[in-house]
């Protein structure tokens, strides 16, 4: 379904990240995976992917640096000759209500989840310009659809996300790029395992579905919008979210 294309995937190499990584690759794409971290762990995730038979590389970048994002995009291109699938899924979290937030807290999760992604964008969409073709899907949540308590921060860096893909879709969807948005619910994750078991408990029970989602479900999603079989949908938010949004 995918052979013969690239994709890059920020934050690839754990969680959602990874399991979209790794549905992409198993339907043949060659994988160029973007994380701020490397390490053993890392290293095992891309080998995973090449496992698959797909080249697959791994580069590090600290995504808030717009020159070092251009300069690892450079360096993508050079190994892959072209993009056709951009996923921004890297994304953090610095929970707290309001009157706790720190400024570094605010800035850390806008510069992450919202800048980052501005800057990665920026930085391949000349190349599929030139392509006149190109997917970008953006890992955004429901929480930048609903708001949430104690996520100020991170439901503003999300609902920008979802701006700037309606933005981006309109300005480039005459050069045959789409853009689209994911906005994963509770997703059962190393992010959410942070939660307390009062706060899964609720959370499980408001879902329509009565269960937390899976990192491969919203990866079904991003394959979805990376193929062929939505080629007539840009600017959409896609809920992969149990229902909460009901």
């Amino acid at each position: 379904m995918l052979r013969q294309k690239t994709a890059v995937v920020t934050g690839g190499t754990r969680g959602i990240g990874f399991a979209i990584a790794k549905k992409l690759a198993s339907q043949g794409a060659n994988i160029a995976v973007i994380a701020t971290r490397g390490g053993e762990a890392a290293e095992r995730a891309t080998e995973t992917l090449r496992q698959t038979g797909v080249t697959a590389k791994l580069y590090l970048c600290d995504i808030r640096d717009s020159a070092a994002v251009d300069e690892t995009a450079a360096a993508i291109l050079q190994d892959f000759g072209a993009v056709d699938i951009l996923v921004n899924n890297a994304g953090i979290t610095r929970d707290n209500v309001l009157p706790g937030l720190s400024t570094a807290d605010i800035d850390d999760v806008i510069d992450v989840d919202l800048k980052g992604a501005i800057f990665v964008t920026k930085a391949f969409v000349r190349s599929m310009m030139r392509k006149r073709s190109g997917s970008i899907i953006n890992i955004s949540s429901v929480v930048g659809l609903m708001g949430n308590r104690g996520q100020a921060n991170y439901a503003a860096a999300k609902a920008g996300l979802i701006g700037f893909t309606k933005t981006v879709a309109k300005e480039y969807g005459g050069r045959g790029i789409r853009c689209n948005a994911v906005a994963p619910g509770y997703i059962a994750t190393e992010m959410t395992a942070a939660l307390g078991d009062e706060q899964r408990e609720m959370l499980v029970k408001n879902l329509p579905l009565g269960r937390p989602g899976e990192p491969e479900d919203v990866a079904d999603a991003v394959l979805f919008l990376a193929g062929d079989g939505s080629h007539y949908i840009t600017g959409e938010v896609i809920k992969v979210d149990g229902g909460m949004y009901v």
